[in-house]
């Protein structure tokens, strides 16, 4: 990790002055070591993502079959070797980029990207192969088209108490369905229950953070199959955001965990123990355990079952969380106390890389560093992962 702040220098990069220390460099220990220590053959031990003065780190995804690292700044998103030697940078995103995961077979990166006053929520889908130099716009380089959920979007306005006001962005209000304040996790993976097959995205809810109502303890799914979704992907216009979308899910699904503050900030399909991972910010809610981590049983087919907590009685498809880990005796809650809320990506054969963020600052310039460590798998209690070199 590094705790030192970077040297101030100042390159000129397509015409304007950037500090150099926001260009990032490579972290120590981050060129690839082959499989000493445990690595994976490429897969360095540390990758440092640079710092950029953005708000904190939101996700992390490897393009492993091309060499490259994707990192969420929240309004940019950066591409950098598997050195940390910066490609390129996507910037100009006034909403919120949350996490990220990249379609294998075309590095295309597909992101959560909230517009909360405007009521609009979409999946950002960027052409990798087209990011190569910094400072590319995410409207006018023709690298980024959005895709709008129409579900999240009625789900986050809906009146639920009835008074014909939408709150707003707000917890304080008994408005926003299941709680709903948007979306932030997501990632590529076979339908739930299933071991393999077609892949689809699953895209996670946020869910506001509030101990007064009953109606927002379920993490809550939504599954896209993306193969018509070149239909509505349309370039994104923030002065007048589009609402291109497809008009239906393909699966909407609950996971009682108790309420969380802000929802799922990381979903991961994990190819070694088949299993879905939710990495969040812990709940607060007397009564439950709130772990900041959850592992989804991927064998265990969803079942029609009670949304707990619903003023009207309501079943849905529910998810069931795997038999492993800590287990709280008054709820039967299973789960972990791991970090992964700022970026988690599973690498297949048990390794995985975990970001951690953290705010730098060097003559008054207040920066966002990001940086993923390669973890193992172990399953132990509290935490399943260990660092590995």
């Amino acid at each position: 990790m590094r705790a030192e702040l970077r040297t101030f220098r100042t390159l000129v990069v397509a015409g304007i002055s950037v500090p150099a220390f926001l260009l990032a460099a490579s972290s120590p220990g981050s060129a690839a070591e082959g499989d000493r220590g445990g690595h994976q053959p490429g897969l360095p031990s540390q990758v440092y993502g640079g710092a950029w003065p953005t708000s904190h780190l939101q996700g992390v995804t490897v393009d492993r079959k091309r060499g490259f690292v994707y990192w969420s700044f929240t309004q940019k998103l950066v591409k950098t070797d598997l050195g940390g030697k910066v490609v390129g940078t996507v910037e100009g995103l006034t909403g919120h980029l949350g996490d990220i995961d990249v379609d294998d077979r075309d590095g295309r990166v597909y992101g959560s990207l909230e517009y909360k006053a405007a009521e609009s929520f979409y999946i950002a889908v960027f052409d990798g192969r087209e990011i190569d130099r910094v400072g590319m716009s995410a409207e006018r380089d023709g690298v980024m088209t959005a895709v709008h959920l129409d579900e999240v979007a009625a789900d986050f306005t809906a009146d639920m108490d009835g008074d014909g006001v939408f709150d707003g962005d707000t917890a304080d209000t008994q408005d926003h369905r299941y709680g709903c304040s948007g979306i932030d996790g997501v990632s590529f993976g076979p339908a739930f229950g299933k071991r393999g097959g077609r892949q689809t995205l699953k895209v996670a809810y946020g869910v506001y953070s509030n101990t007064g109502r009953t109606d927002n303890d379920h993490q809550v799914i939504l599954e896209y199959d993306i193969r018509s979704w070149d239909r509505y992907a349309r370039p994104l216009s923030q002065d007048a955001p589009h609402h291109s979308g497809p008009g239906h899910h393909d699966g909407k699904f609950f996971v009682h965990t108790g309420n969380t503050t802000y929802g799922v900030q990381n979903l991961q399909y994990d190819p070694y123990t088949r299993n879905w991972i939710m990495a969040v910010y812990k709940g607060r809610k007397e009564g439950f355990p709130n772990y900041s981590f959850f592992t989804v049983d991927g064998s265990a087919p969803p079942v029609r079952g009670e949304i707990r907590g619903q003023a009207t009685p309501e079943t849905g498809r529910l998810l069931t969380l795997r038999d492993a880990g800590l287990r709280d005796d008054a709820t039967g809650i299973r789960g972990w106390e791991f970090h992964g809320s700022y970026g988690f990506d599973a690498l297949g054969g048990g390794r995985y890389y975990v970001a951690e963020g953290r705010a730098v600052q060097k003559d008054g310039v207040i920066a966002q560093e990001g940086e993923i460590r390669l973890h193992r798998w172990t399953g132990e209690t509290p935490g399943p992962f260990t660092p590995v070199g």
